[in-house]
């Protein structure tokens, strides 16, 4: 991947990693419309499994697997499981767009957090930026009052479970493969979900469709993992973090294409700025880069 150029390659991977977790949400989203929440979390983790299983032998990473569990992989995968847990459960109770809408806050967190754990410059300029990315992330989703539920906290559980996760990330040493933690973490849920279902669910048999869009949803999860700890790691959490928000844009093609819903123009407004916060952003950054080549 060392093609990309380095100050596009953390935003595009988390663009890349958006995309693949709505693609995997989507497809979740219409299992449980027959099975409950944790069921179709134990099995997308068993295909996930059987996807990720044969593609680490295949990348050369055998002498790799017991990083699998090492500790500050398991600890960032903890905190992957206790998101999931929440979201599955709020995904399939509430309107996706509310969901999507709570799990907003995500980079905001990451983005504090990074501020004070690790010392990162966010700056005046970049920080109006990502506030205007979250105003439009908002203007897309359009979350609605019944949204304003039990689900709802768990939707913001997620969102504050998955920063610090993100944030958990960034503390995984160089020598472990980006895909040796996303491997790890479709264990981690593998087994949390497992528990949480045989505690709380009645098993019920999954017809044909539900096996294939759980199926489908693995594959995507494995490379929304991936691709979103990659992020983390190629750059900056000041520059990757606002990205995020295309999630929401990727979240009403989804509902354009697959459940039939067409965006207004308060959600066509909120997708262009997400798209020009971003792109300044990026602006931002390569302006710096070049000053500081300079000097």
């Amino acid at each position: 991947m060392q093609f990309i150029p380095a100050n596009i390659r953390g935003p595009l991977f988390m663009v890349v990693s958006t995309g693949s977790y709505l693609v995997n949400d989507t497809m979740m989203k219409l299992a449980t419309a027959g099975l409950p929440p944790y069921e179709v979390l134990l099995l997308r983790g068993a295909a996930a499994t059987l996807w990720g299983v044969p593609l680490l032998l295949m990348l050369g990473y055998a002498r790799q697997i017991p990083l699998l569990f090492e500790r500050k992989v398991l600890r960032r995968n903890l905190f992957e499981l206790l998101a999931i847990l929440c979201y599955v459960v709020a995904l399939a109770n509430m309107q996706i767009a509310d969901s999507t809408a709570l799990g907003q806050i995500t980079p905001l967190i990451v983005l504090v957090g990074s501020s004070m754990l690790f010392g990162e410059n966010i700056g005046a300029t970049r920080l109006l930026l990502i506030g205007l990315g979250f105003v439009g992330a908002l203007m897309v989703a359009q979350p609605t009052i019944q949204g304003i539920s039990v689900y709802a906290l768990l939707a913001l559980g997620n969102a504050a479970f998955a920063a610090v996760r993100d944030i958990a990330g960034r503390k995984v040493g160089g020598e472990v493969p980006g895909m040796i933690v996303a491997i790890s973490a479709v264990l981690v849920v593998l087994a949390g979900s497992g528990a949480a279902h045989l505690v709380t669910e009645q098993w019920v048999m999954p017809e044909g469709r539900h096996l294939l869009l759980i199926a489908g949803a693995g594959l995507f999860l494995i490379f929304g993992h991936f691709f979103i700890f990659m992020a983390y790691r190629v750059g900056p959490t000041s520059a990757v973090a606002p990205f995020y928000y295309s999630f929401t844009v990727w979240a009403v093609i989804s509902g354009l294409l697959v459940f039939g819903q067409f965006p207004n123009a308060l959600a066509v407004c909120g997708i262009l700025l997400v798209m020009a916060s971003g792109l300044a952003i990026v602006s931002l950054d390569e302006r710096r880069r070049r000053m500081a080549i300079v000097a």
